[in-house]
């Protein structure tokens, strides 16, 4: 066995250490292993945990110390076992796509009068927000029903978010800081029951028929 190993994941590092060694051997072995790597591992961010030994904490930092001397590698975090590693890392993970604006969440349902949804992400329904009813999303709504209620899209200041529904009859809508309330008489033309976009220009919203040319112009977050 080598005295050292290193096994990569997704969510860092994991130094194997062979428990034959005396922990002086260890330190020189774990010195020469990550400068063999130093060029493969690059400056890449990692969390690092170890096995194979019990180890002191002042055991702990020492190898830490050498591994920082040894290479270009940005230790972030240590942990006590690979499980607690993998276990903080899925909740990075699971963090980082809850604040990704490109991804969307799904809600499949008709909203009723008092109910609420609230996401960080855009997210498309399927189904009505029905009157008293309401959606805020810190990104994009697209609705695969209609808007009888309210809509807030781009909750936390973006003016290039969108509001989206293939029947658009609000009581509300706000496109971060601006708001565009319904008329007093509802809009039954033939344009309100079809697909139509709510976007900001301006400071103002525009609500339009959803044509080809309209949705070319939208800009992404």
């Amino acid at each position: 066995m080598n005295p050292v190993m290193i096994k990569g994941s997704a969510n860092g590092i994991t130094v194997v250490l062979d428990p034959e060694k005396s922990f002086e051997e260890l330190k020189d072995a774990v010195a020469a292993k990550f400068k063999a790597s130093a060029s493969f591992l690059g400056t890449a961010k990692m969390a690092v945990t170890f096995e194979g030994v019990d180890l002191s904490e002042e055991q702990k930092n020492q190898l830490l110390k050498v591994i920082g001397n040894s290479c270009q590698l940005d230790v972030t975090a240590y942990f006590e076992s690979r499980q607690d590693m993998d276990k903080a890392g899925e909740i990075k993970y699971t963090r980082e796509l809850m604040k990704d604006p490109y991804l969307a969440r799904f809600y499949k349902g008709n909203l009723r009068s008092g109910q609420s949804l609230d996401t960080e992400n855009s997210i498309i329904i399927l189904g009505d927000i029905n009157p008293g009813a309401s959606v805020v999303s810190n990104g994009n709504i697209i609705v695969l029903g209609a808007i009888k209620g309210a809509a807030f899209a781009g909750a936390m200041g973006n003016k290039n978010a969108f509001i989206f529904a293939l029947e658009m009859n609000p009581m509300q809508v706000r496109i971060a800081d601006t708001i565009a309330r319904a008329p007093d008489k509802p809009d039954k033309s033939q344009e309100a029951s079809m697909p139509r976009i709510a976007f900001l220009e301006d400071d103002t919203i525009y609500i339009e028929p959803a044509g080809k040319n309209i949705i070319n112009e939208i800009k992404l977050m």
